[in-house]
């Protein structure tokens, strides 16, 4: 995630799933934010999006310029070298809570970290 400079922020990360069935993200909540929403960019156009499929032996990547999630109303403002707590809602695989590092302000996350 990069630092945010207002009541909003993006984050990045990859899901990996090893299993031999497909899953969906359906949500993802944090305490850091009053909602947090999955986002997919088609063409030049970011659209809300209500879930987002992880394939069987695939990956489901958020990164600059593609999907991301949009954390609204921050809490807090969390600063470099800070950690986001989320839970990532699944259809089949129930939560999965993760921490999400925050970096500068400018931070680009390069695919498949």
């Amino acid at each position: 995630m990069p630092q945010p400079v207002s009541d909003m922020a993006a984050g990045f990360l990859t899901i990996t799933n090893d299993g031999g069935t497909a899953d969906k993200l359906t949500s993802v909540t944090s305490d850091a934010a009053g909602s947090v929403t999955l986002h997919r960019t088609v063409g030049t156009s970011m659209q809300e999006a209500a879930s987002l499929d992880v394939p069987a032996h695939g990956r489901l990547v958020f990164k600059s310029g593609g999907n991301h999630l949009m954390f609204e109303m921050l809490k807090r403002k969390p600063k470099q070298g800070d950690t986001v707590d989320v839970e990532l809602h699944f259809a089949e695989s129930g939560t999965v809570k993760v921490a999400i590092p925050v970096e500068s302000a400018t931070y680009q996350p390069a695919t498949g970290h």
